[in-house]
C-alpha cells in the first residue's frame, strides 16, 4: 500500500463523525439525508465528511434522481488491517513476554516476602 494512501486512510479514520458514518454503512447501503440524521451538524458539514471518506476510497457516491447514496469501500480498511498486522504480532510478543517477565518478579517477591515472614516468626 503506497504510504500516501496510507496516510489518507488514517486522517480518513483519525474523525469520529466519519468513524461514525462508516460504521452506519456497515449495515448498508443509505442516502446522504439517513447519515446525516443522527449528527447535529449542517448538510455542508456531512457533505464534506462524505467527500473525505471519498477521497480516502472509503466509500463510493451515486446519484439516484435527488438522491445520493452511499456505500462502504473495504479495500482500503482491508489495507490499513493488513498493515497493522506485522506491527499487531510484534506487539503481542513484547506484552506476552513482559507478562512472562512481570510473573518473574512476582513469584520472587513471594519468596522473598515469605522469607521475611518465616524469619520474624523465629
Amino acid at each position: 500500500m503506497p504510504e500516501d494512501r496510507l496516510n489518507t486512510t488514517f486522517a480518513a479514520l483519525a474523525d469520529p463523525t466519519r468513524r461514525a458514518i462508516l460504521s452506519r454503512l456497515l449495515a448498508g447501503e443509505c442516502t446522504v439525508g439517513e447519515l446525516a440524521g443522527p449528527f447535529d451538524m449542517s448538510m455542508p458539514a456531512i457533505s464534506k465528511h462524505l467527500r473525505v471518506l471519498e477521497r480516502a476510497g472509503l466509500i463510493t457516491q451515486k446519484r439516484e434522481a435527488q438522491w445520493r447514496r452511499c456505500r462502504i469501500v473495504g479495500g482500503p480498511l482491508k489495507e490499513v488491517s493488513e498493515w497493522t498486522q506485522h506491527y499487531r504480532r510484534t506487539w503481542e510478543e513484547r506484552l506476552d513476554r513482559l507478562e512472562e517477565y512481570v510473573q518473574h518478579l512476582n513469584e520472587k517477591e513471594k519468596k522473598h516476602h515469605g522469607r521475611k515472614q518465616h524469619a520474624k516468626q523465629r
